[in-house]
């Protein structure tokens, strides 16, 4: 076999290789921007289905939804560090907000890491009763695996 006698090049391989490479970067951006976007999801939806039971004053479901328990009636001396009659005083007619009618939530987010130890939960921010101001929408802290809410330690203010 001579010099002249190599086979003609094809470029077909090169071109298929530089596809598959930018295809797998193309799709780890995607993944990540999938991620970032829905990564709290979870904690929100269970913050959203909260109000909408405040909403529409069905207080004995939002307060199953706030402790992660729709049974809690059959066991209520398990929440005897905050009763129903609490729930009612905070989140109720009375409460700050007044009736509470519409919602939405702003932000959610992990609360700083102290000492390498890593956040149980989320902050989920919600503007209640559309009120203009930032400082006066709550925030919740919701527990990653049992979905319990709470409040939040840490007062958030969305960007």
């Amino acid at each position: 076999m001579g010099l002249l006698d190599a086979k003609e090049y094809d470029p077909r391989p090169k071109q298929r290789l530089l596809w598959l490479i930018g295809s797998v970067i193309v799709l780890v951006i995607l993944l990540g921007i999938g991620w970032l976007l829905f990564r709290y999801q979870p904690e929100k939806n269970v913050v959203n289905r909260f109000f909408e039971a405040i909403e529409a004053k069905n207080f004995e479901q939002a307060y199953g939804i706030w402790n992660a328990d729709p049974g809690w009636k059959q066991h209520p001396d398990r929440y005897d560090k905050y009763t129903l009659n609490q729930f009612l005083l905070d989140w109720g007619p009375s409460s700050d907000w007044g009736v509470i009618t519409t919602h939405s939530i702003e932000c959610a987010t992990e609360p700083k890491k102290k000492a390498f130890k890593s956040p149980t939960g989320v902050i989920v921010v919600v503007k209640i009763n559309n009120r203009a101001d930032p400082h006066d929408d709550v925030s919740l802290w919701v527990e990653k695996d049992a979905k319990t809410i709470g409040f939040s330690p840490d007062k958030v203010l969305c960007q």
